[in-house]
């Protein structure tokens, strides 16, 4: 285990052999969470870390029509049952 100081400017250094291991390079994000009474650092991974990762995938699904005419889209909403029938269009 690796101790570290807290700097008057409550900064820590994240020791060598720790980024090493977590492949942490200079100017990349962690997150910070708290649990129990441990600090826990994880790495932010970019979202283009993410590209690949569901082979097979259908990638070219259309999207669902919109439209007063698509059955069930853009229907007019139902006068609420709280206004009195005189009143309703």
């Amino acid at each position: 285990m690796t101790s570290v100081a807290v700097s008057p400017k409550f900064q820590v250094v994240i020791p060598k052999d720790v980024r090493k291991q977590l492949n942490i390079q200079p100017g990349q994000r962690v997150d910070m969470r708290v649990e129990g009474f441990h600090i826990v650092l994880q790495p932010e991974i970019p979202m283009s870390a993410l590209r690949g990762m569901c082979p097979g995938m259908a990638t070219n699904v259309p999207n669902d029509p919109e439209g007063p005419t698509w059955p069930g889209g853009c229907d007019p909403l139902p006068e609420p049952f709280w206004v009195p029938l005189s009143e309703r269009s």
